[in-house]
């Protein structure tokens, strides 16, 4: 058990990728905190799944893009498992809109959750993690990070600043022996896309573009992120991990 005794907070745990991490790390011995949104469902079934593997793990709801809700987490990692090893950037959201009818409500809520949450947590999170001598953040970007996505430039532009997030984080913690990364997946079936991937004619477009030819699974990540999180990846960081199926081999 490549994270036995580690304590990780995973933001956005309760669906899609957050989910398949949190349980993925579990698996792994660490002990998790499940950050939901103020809207979503207390997550019983995920508790419930983590304590069958013989995981342990707390559930907290809070948005990260209110930095008031920040400590929250932070607290609920260090009261309740007495330390902070991992953080996991993982809560993400998009919207769909031309830019020439892009609002500011959109704008503000992309760079609140995609950038401006990440950052000031990955500040609380630094701090806590400094006290023990050592840390691992993670970011979960997207390979929009350096390709332009059409209808959703906001979403986009989020991933691109994380890509320079996770690299100035990287330099500024070094010395607090964090390190700081990124996994940049590509068309990866979630809740987010469902809908769009169901149409015949969008999936097989987008399979001509991923020389592995398949659509990825939450799963495909697991493995970056448990290297990622774990005392192997020591000497990685401002480094970037592309899950994407070789998408971004083949121009679009």
């Amino acid at each position: 058990m490549r994270l036995k005794d580690h304590v990780a907070i995973i933001t956005g745990a309760g669906q899609g990728i957050g989910r398949a991490l949190a349980k993925g790390l579990a698996k792994e011995g660490a002990r998790v905190v499940l950050n939901f949104p103020p809207q979503a469902l207390y997550p019983v079934d995920l508790l419930g799944e983590i304590e069958a593997i013989g995981g342990e793990a707390v559930a907290v709801q809070a948005d990260v893009s209110d930095l008031s809700h920040h400590d929250r987490l932070i607290s609920a990692a260090v009261e309740r498992f007495g330390r902070l090893d991992i953080l996991l950037n993982n809560a993400a959201v998009q919207f769909r809109e031309p830019f020439l009818k892009a609002s500011t409500d959109a704008w503000d809520a992309t760079i609140g959750v995609n950038l401006k949450g990440p950052y000031f947590l990955s500040q609380e999170a630094a701090r806590a993690m400094a006290r023990s001598g050592k840390g691992k953040i993670i970011n979960i970007s997207s390979v929009h990070d350096t390709v332009p996505l059409k209808d959703r430039s906001a979403y986009a532009i989020s991933k691109g600043g994380m890509l320079l997030l996770t690299k100035s984080l990287a330099l500024e913690l070094a010395e607090y022996k964090i390190n700081v990364n990124a996994i940049s997946p590509g068309a990866i079936l979630t809740d987010m896309n469902r809908e769009s991937l169901s149409d015949t004619e969008v999936s097989s477009r987008l399979l001509k573009t991923i020389p592995l030819n398949r659509i990825g699974e939450v799963e495909d990540l697991v493995g970056a992120a448990i290297f990622l999180a774990s005392p192997e990846s020591d000497y990685v960081t401002g480094s970037t991990i592309y899950v994407d199926g070789g998408l971004l081999l083949r121009p679009t």
